[in-house]
Formats: structure tokens, C-alpha cells, sequence
């Protein structure tokens, strides 16, 4: 997803895909183009007033009268007062609109990313989408708010201006509004470039904001092998594309401002000259060209607010171009509509002739015919070489990738056809790699039940072996551990991590090599923890050192041809077979 395309959604489609976001809110956006009409009745009028008082002074000055000096000054006043009334609005609850459109689009967009699965985010980078939640969404609030007053205010002051212009001199007129078209022409030329130049330097904000966010997360292996001037000449290079395309956006965006002011000047010179003509042979009054010069200000003026929320335009339909790609990704793992819950567990697990290989790679097949019952209640460890697919046979259990071939039971039930969520609450994952979330340590441990007590958090602590280390921690279980748990060590993660699985109770239970990253005394700690969460419970042990898996019920030797041996640890040992050779290599 974070690669570029140079294919553009055409922007009557993501209107029409933010339409519904916009229908949520009618009445204030109603409510706010009418506020804006109202604005322009003041710019308007006065043009009408100049005429009005030119006209009666050069034909019939002793009809200026106090009196209809001072309605026209009190009805101009009157103007001004809705003027402020309807810019206050726009300003303030037409905002608003904004805001809770860009909340609900945000809401969407983190929800539809809540339910891809592991493969989008095998290809995605996080910095791209962070960009797309932030500062996308920003400016498509923007575009929400400003962009239909700005038109329709434009649109108003243009069809007027040419009704009250055509009844002044048709001919004048027409020649004026000529122009409109081949400026136009021009202008969807640069307006083209732009909008290119636009989402080409969103992709590269993203790229460098996935930069920054792999150089900061993995600072101590930077700082560690004293490489931060490779980082710095990355981040060099990202920051130098941005200038690049920012460049050309700049360059796009000043043919576009240039066009216009070429055109105004061509208007103004023709309203002067041809007005200035008609006006020495009688043909045009002195109040309508005075008008004319003044109506032409507000068309121009028109125009330029449009071309001034162009580039704001092209923002928002560039961040909505971005948000549509992301919503246009369809899940690839989904409840069927026949799925039901999953309830009694007692933790049999089948796996009926199972395949799998990854979509961008249909060629390699990671697994092939895996056919295996795991009766309720026992202890599987997998072993075999890396790559030989142990994580991913693991990972079909959950349904983080579905099989490709056949299928996978628990208690006799297909899980294609039990809801997701219903699934993984049955089953319980440790991983080698432990994420805690920025919080405290009682907040990562009910993770893994949010409606769970404080006192139930701390009793799956103690079984988990976490709770003398964490009493002793400076705030004990409201501690702050840092953004990733980093004010922990690897050995106190890992028993946070597994109190957070005991609290869930799973009848399920995958590890996957949870102590292969630990040093000997705290895999010993950890080790004694994950016998006791797996006692009574159907657990897949992942194993890299071979040590930790002799009292498992059965072990699985997987390699790329499939389970090639499968036996207790006494029973392969005697076979003197795959297993035999790899425990006496690891042991030695």
C-alpha cells in the first residue's frame, strides 16, 4: 500500500464516496451555505447603491436627498450587520462541521484497519498510515468546510454578476464571460499537475515519517553500531524527494496562479477600453460602467478566491483520494454470514489436509497436507528449521492468514464458520517478541480481559511468577513502563505478557518460542510460568531450544516436505531420525 501509483480516482467518485459524510450533517451544511449567500448580498448591493447615486447624480442631482441618503447608508448597514452575523457562523459552527466530519472519517478509516489482517500490514508501513489518520484527515476537514462555501459563494457572485451585467450591455458582457471558457481550458491543465504533485508529496511525507519512526524506535541499534550518519543520509534523501516534488507542486501551482491574473488583466483592459467607448458616444450611462468596473472586481475577486482554495481543494481531494485506498482494501479474513459463536470449549484441534502459501507468492507453498488431531488437553511441540512454516501452522489456529487448502476444526467445527472474536477468545497467544502498549503495568495485564477486576489482574500476576518484581517496581502495578515497555526487561515483559494470557483464561494456548530471546535464569522463571498456564489447556509449543520441550505430549518435526516425524521426545529419540540429530546438535 505505501508504493505510488500514478493512477487517479476521478474526482466525481470520491465526492461521491464522501457524500454520506457530508449527508450526516445536511442541515448545518445547508444552514452554512445559506450563511454564505447571505454574505454576498453586501458585496452585491454595492455595486447597485454606486450606480443608483452616479446615475440620479449625473441625470438629476436635486434628487439626492437626505432622506435617501440615509436609507440607502441605513439599508447598507443593514447588510453589513447579516454579513457579520453569517461570517460568524461559517467561521465558528461551519468549523465545527468540519471537525466532526474529519472525527468520523477517522473513526472509519481506524476501524477498517482494526479488521485487515496480517498481510496488508506485512506490506504497509505504519508511517504512511499515521499520515493518512493526521494530516490527510486535517485537510480533508478543511476542504469539507471552506471548499462548498467558497464555490457556492463563487458560483452566486458569477451568475449574478452576469444577470445584472447582460441587462447593462449584452455585448460587453458576452466578451467578458468568453474569456471564462478558454481560462478554464488552462486551468484544469495546471489544476492537473497539481493535484499530482499533491499526492506525490503526501507518499513522500509518509515514506519519511515511516523513516523517523523506524530510526527513533530502533535508536539503541543505531547508537549501538554507530550509524548515525547512515540514518541521518537516509533521512537526507527522503527529506531531499520532498523538496523535489514539493518543488513541482510550487511550479504547478504558479502556472495556475499566473493564468488568472493574466485573464483578469484581460478583462479589466477590455471592461476599460470597450466601457470607456460606449461611454463617449452615449451608448452606456455613467452610473452602469462605474457598476460594470465594480461587478467585473466582484467576478474577478470570484476567481481568485477560487484559485486561492484550489490548493486546498486539491489537499482535500488528494487526502481523500489516500483515505478511499485504504477503505477500497477488503479484508481478507471476515466472518461468513452463517458464522456462529464458539462456546464450551474443550480444545480438540483438527487439521484436515491443510495448505497454505502467502497470495503474492502463490508459487511457494509454505504448508502442504498437514492432516493432524490434537485432542483436548495436550501438549504439542513444534519443532524444525526456520522457514519450515511452525509460525504461520500456528497462526492458522486464530485465523491470522486463512488455509488455502482444506480446513481447520476445533471441537468438530469449522473455524471459517465461528465469528472471529468469538475464536480468538479461545485461544491465547505468547510471542518471542512481546508488545506492551504505553500505560502502566495493570492496564497491559488487563489487556487481556478489560472487564476483569484490579484483584483479578493481580492474582493472574502471581501465577504468572510477575507479581514480587512488579510490587517492587516504583509505583508497583501503576508503574508507567515506557512506550513498548522499554523501562522492562526482556525476562519482565515476557511474564507481564503471560499474566495478561493467564487473565484470559483461554482453553487454547499457542507459544511461540516465548523464551528463545531470554538469558538461561529468566527463561528458568519463564519457563516454570508457561507450565503452569499451560496445565489443562491445549497448547502448540513453538520451540527453538529443543531442551524446553521433552515433557511435551507430542512433538511435531515440520520441514518444508511436511510433519516429517512425530513422537514423544523419547520415542524420536529413539528412531534417531531429524529430531535425534537437531536435539544432540542444540544440546552440545
Amino acid at each position: 500500500m505505501e508504493k505510488k501509483t500514478d493512477r487517479q480516482m476521478p474526482a466525481r467518485e470520491l465526492l461521491k464516496r464522501f457524500a454520506p459524510y457530508f449527508i450526516k450533517y445536511k442541515g448545518m451544511l445547508l444552514f452554512d451555505l445559506f450563511c454564505a449567500a447571505l454574505t454576498t448580498v453586501c458585496e452585491i448591493v454595492f455595486p447597485l447603491i454606486v450606480r443608483a447615486v452616479t446615475n440620479r447624480a449625473m441625470t438629476s442631482p436635486e434628487e439626492i436627498t437626505v432622506p435617501w441618503v440615509l436609507m440607502l447608508g441605513l439599508l447598507y448597514l443593514a447588510l453589513r450587520v447579516i454579513d457579520a452575523a453569517g461570517a460568524y457562523w461559517m467561521q465558528s459552527r461551519g468549523h465545527f462541521m468540519g471537525a466532526r466530519i474529519e472525527r468520523d472519517m477517522r473513526g472509519d478509516l481506524f476501524e477498517h484497519l482494526q479488521k485487515l489482517s496480517f498481510t496488508f500490514y506485512n506490506n504497509t508501513k505504519i508511517g504512511q498510515l499515521m499520515a493518512r489518520l493526521s494530516s490527510d484527515l486535517f485537510d480533508i476537514a478543511e476542504f469539507a468546510h471552506h471548499c462548498p462555501e467558497e464555490f457556492f459563494i463563487a458560483f452566486v457572485k458569477i451568475l449574478v454578476s452576469f444577470v445584472i451585467l447582460v441587462r447593462m450591455n449584452v455585448w460587453m458582457t458576452l466578451a467578458v464571460f468568453l474569456l471564462v471558457p478558454v481560462m478554464i481550458v488552462l486551468l484544469r491543465y495546471f489544476n492537473k499537475k497539481m493535484r499530482t504533485a499533491f499526492k506525490e508529496c503526501r507518499h513522500e511525507v509518509g515514506e519519511m515519517n515511516a523513516r523517523i519512526e523506524d530510526s527513533l524506535l530502533g535508536v539503541r541499534v543505531v547508537q549501538s553500531f554507530a550509524n548515525e550518519d547512515v540514518e541521518m543520509e537516509k533521512f537526507a534523501n527522503n527529506n531531499e524527494s520532498i523538496l523535489t516534488t514539493k518543488i513541482r507542486q510550487y511550479i504547478a501551482m504558479a502556472g495556475f496562479g499566473t493564468v488568472t491574473r493574466v485573464f483578469e488583466g484581460l478583462m479589466y483592459i477590455l471592461v476599460l477600453v470597450t466601457g470607456a467607448i460606449l461611454l463617449g458616444r452615449d451608448r452606456l450611462l455613467a452610473g452602469d460602467y462605474v457598476a460594470y468596473l465594480l461587478f467585473v472586481g466582484t467576478l474577478i475577486n470570484s476567481i481568485r478566491r477560487i484559485v486561492d482554495y484550489m490548493e486546498q481543494f486539491q489537499r482535500g481531494l488528494t487526502g481523500l483520494e489516500r483515505f478511499c485506498e485504504i477503505m477500497n482494501v477488503e479484508p481478507e479474513i471476515v466472518d461468513e454470514p452463517d458464522a456462529g459463536e464458539l462456546s464450551s470449549v474443550k480444545g480438540e484441534v483438527w487439521f484436515d489436509n491443510v495448505g497454505f502459501h502467502y497470495a503474492d507468492d502463490e508459487q511457494h507453498e509454505v504448508l502442504s497436507h498437514i492432516t493432524e488431531t490434537v485432542p483436548a488437553g495436550t501438549n504439542v511441540a513444534i519443532v524444525g528449521p526456520s522457514g519450515s512454516g511452525k509460525t504461520t501452522l500456528c497462526s492458522l489456529i486464530p485465523r491470522f492468514y486463512d488455509t488455502t487448502e482444506g480446513s481447520v476444526y476445533i471441537d468438530g467445527q469449522n473455524i471459517r464458520k465461528i465469528k472471529r472474536k468469538s475464536l480468538r477468545r479461545q485461544i491465547g497467544v505468547v510471542q518471542q517478541e512481546v508488545y506492551l502498549f504505553s500505560g502502566t503495568v495493570i492496564e497491559n495485564i488487563l489487556y487481556g480481559r478489560p472487564d476483569a477486576t484490579a484483584e483479578e489482574a493481580v492474582a493472574a500476576a502471581q501465577r504468572a511468577g510477575a507479581d514480587e518484581f512488579i510490587r517492587k517496581l516504583p509505583d508497583g502495578y501503576n508503574t508507567y513502563i515506557g512506550e513498548r515497555g522499554v523501562k522492562l526487561s526482556g525476562g519482565q515483559k515476557q511474564r507481564i505478557s503471560i499474566a495478561r494470557v493467564f487473565l484470559k483464561d483461554p482453553p487454547i494456548l499457542v507459544l511461540d518460542e516465548a523464551t528463545s530471546a531470554l538469558d538461561n535464569e529468566s527463561e528458568h522463571y519463564i519457563q516454570q510460568s508457561l507450565q503452569e498456564l499451560a496445565k489443562g489447556r491445549t497448547t502448540f509449543t513453538i520451540a527453538h531450544r529443543l531442551t524446553t520441550i521433552k515433557n511435551a505430549d507430542m512433538i511435531w518435526v515440520l520441514t518444508e516436505k511436511g510433519i516429517e516425524e512425530k513422537g514423544s521426545h523419547r520415542q524420536l529419540m529413539e528412531e534417531n531420525g531429524l529430531y535425534s540429530q537437531m536435539y544432540q546438535m542444540y544440546s552440545v
